[in-house]
């Protein structure tokens, strides 16, 4: 499988962080598949962390980086291709950054491991 991680699953990847469901858990730990974390999430954690709503270590750009590398999570960089999808997409998700993931999920056939249900509510393959 081919996995898209959500912002907040993959902080709770870092921290071990019970919320993490079982099944989303096994999914990523699985050597088969693979696993993304996009710049949108990137860029989502470096707002919140600058607002004060998040608390990481500064600077965080190279904190996420290492976490990436050291859980072998590849990046996804943000394209055109996923971008179009916007107009596509109902009205179901006020978040730009959680709609632009969809968009990458649809534009790259990708599982997102997310626990949001309005997320979940997209025609998209998802996993909790």
């Amino acid at each position: 499988m081919r996995l898209l991680l959500d912002t907040c699953t993959f902080l709770w990847i870092l921290d071990d962080d019970p919320a993490l469901s079982p099944a989303a858990r096994e999914a990523f730990r699985d050597p088969d598949n693979e696993v993304f974390l996009s710049a949108v999430s990137v860029w989502e954690i470096l707002v919140k962390h600058r607002l004060g709503r998040l608390s990481l270590p500064d600077p965080c750009a190279p904190f996420i980086q290492r976490q990436r590398q050291a859980h072998a999570i590849a990046s996804l960089p943000l394209d055109e291709d996923a971008v179009v999808q916007l107009p596509a997409l109902p009205d179901r998700h006020r978040d730009p950054f959680d709609r632009m993931l969809v968009c990458q999920a649809v534009a790259h056939g990708l599982i997102l491991l997310t626990p949001d249900e309005a997320i979940r509510r997209y025609p998209i393959r998802t996993l909790w």
